[in-house]
């Protein structure tokens, strides 16, 4: 499995499939190819039918601005991945000097068919829990402790990203005004936030700060702020507004919640690894369902949870989202994405809560590998229309413009 550094990543939104990984592919090739004059830019699968509303043309452009870019929008791909698109470097005179071809992977990774370019591989050698299980029980280390081994410098990397989770709830929650896009959706974390403040019943008060904290990291994905994937940017507003919540309102040390993004990014990982957290592949189960299980985890943990517990609260997160479909109307990623991430967050606490209880009286017939194995199953079973593409589900049902991102 690759370094935690590849699945936690900071970047712009909508959509770390469509915008962080198209920068970084498209930043990658300006700064590998000499005498670059004009770029044309082929987008395929969802990039094509979702690219508008997600912003992969103007990411595109920002990234090799001065540089002349022609962006078609195509339909047939012959390639092994469904998600991805060709770039064509020429020189002054028109000249083919290279071309790549990207397939974007799933939270904000890519690969690129011409070159490796997939960076820190194997840096955690064991590919299931089972194999994590059993080297932990041999040392007697709980899941952090096999990150720090593995990984032992990443809690400084870590830091940062907790505290761009942070600031990206803060600033969700002073802004105001409408979403950018055809959908006129109002901004409404600061509402929600003011009316959890005033809640007295404490069970009643956290569900809404949580689906506050949520909804404004969500919407400042939205708006192209700057989020950080967990494990992608549809899905990032899960894991920052549990963040927020155990760093502020619950006063728990921060080294104690670096170490349970480890712990959460663990479980993201292997599912990365074993299934996918690209909606274009999996739907929506591969980033709200694998968020929500990379957060049961990561609560579990801080709430000093041990293995059996945390494993049981990951694959009941994960089990509940099977099948979840991903159909972005409009292809913006507002409706169902971030209504979506407010419940995913609070069903990721009862998750760690539930495993904690249910492991005092009973043994998990599921482990967390069958888990992940039956949601690479059910990923590949749904319709292509209900991944990432808006031909299908809510994308159909609501009407909306998706030509321009004004």
């Amino acid at each position: 499995m690759e370094s935690l550094k590849e699945l936690y990543k900071i970047g712009p939104g909508p959509s770390s499939s469509h915008t962080l990984a198209p920068q970084r592919a498209c930043a990658m090739f300006l700064s590998e190819t000499e005498g670059l004059n004009s770029v044309k830019v082929e987008l395929y699968g969802s990039l094509s039918l979702t690219g508008k509303g997600h912003l992969t043309d103007t990411i595109i452009k920002k990234t090799f601005d001065p540089i002349k870019v022609e962006i078609v929008f195509m339909k047939d791909w012959d390639e092994s991945f469904p998600n991805g698109f060709y770039l064509f470097g020429f020189d002054k005179n028109n000249n083919l000097i290279k071309k790549w071809t990207v397939f974007s992977t799933g939270g904000g990774s890519i690969q690129i068919k011409e070159r490796n370019s997939t960076i820190d591989k194997n840096i955690y050698k064991e590919k299931s829990l089972q194999e994590i299980n059993v080297l932990c029980d041999k040392n007697g280390w709980d899941y952090y402790d096999y990150v720090h081994y593995c990984e032992g410098n990443i809690e400084n990397d870590l830091n940062v990203i907790l505290d761009t989770m942070i600031a990206s709830v803060e600033k969700g929650l002073k802004t105001e005004g409408i979403l950018p896009g055809n959908l006129k959706m109002e901004r409404i974390a600061h509402k929600l936030y003011d009316n959890a403040k005033k809640i007295v019943d404490e069970s009643q008060k956290k569900q809404l700060l949580l689906a506050a904290y949520a909804y404004a990291t969500s919407e400042e994905n939205a708006s192209a702020g700057t989020v950080v994937t967990a494990p992608t940017l549809g899905s990032c507003g899960i894991m920052a507004a549990l963040m927020k919540y155990c760093v502020d309102d619950c006063g728990i040390d921060r080294k104690k919640c670096i170490e349970g993004l480890c712990v959460g990014g663990l479980f993201g990982n292997l599912i990365k690894t074993n299934a996918t957290i690209s909606g274009a592949v999996g739907g929506c189960q591969a980033e709200i369902g694998v968020a929500c299980c990379m957060a049961a985890a990561c609560y579990c943990y801080i709430k000093g949870g041990h293995r059996k517990e945390i494993e049981m609260a990951a694959e009941i997160a994960m089990e509940h989202h099977l099948g979840l479909t991903c159909d972005p109307v409009g292809g913006y990623v507002i409706i169902p994405c971030i209504e979506r991430n407010a419940v995913g967050v609070v069903r990721a606490m009862d998750a760690a809560t539930l495993a904690m209880e249910l492991s005092k009286v009973k043994k998990n017939r599921v482990s967390f590998d069958m888990i992940v194995d039956t949601m690479n199953y059910t990923g590949n079973k749904l319709a292509m229309e209900l991944k990432e593409t808006g031909l299908g589900g809510l994308a159909i049902e609501v009407e909306v413009d998706s030509d321009s991102y004004e």
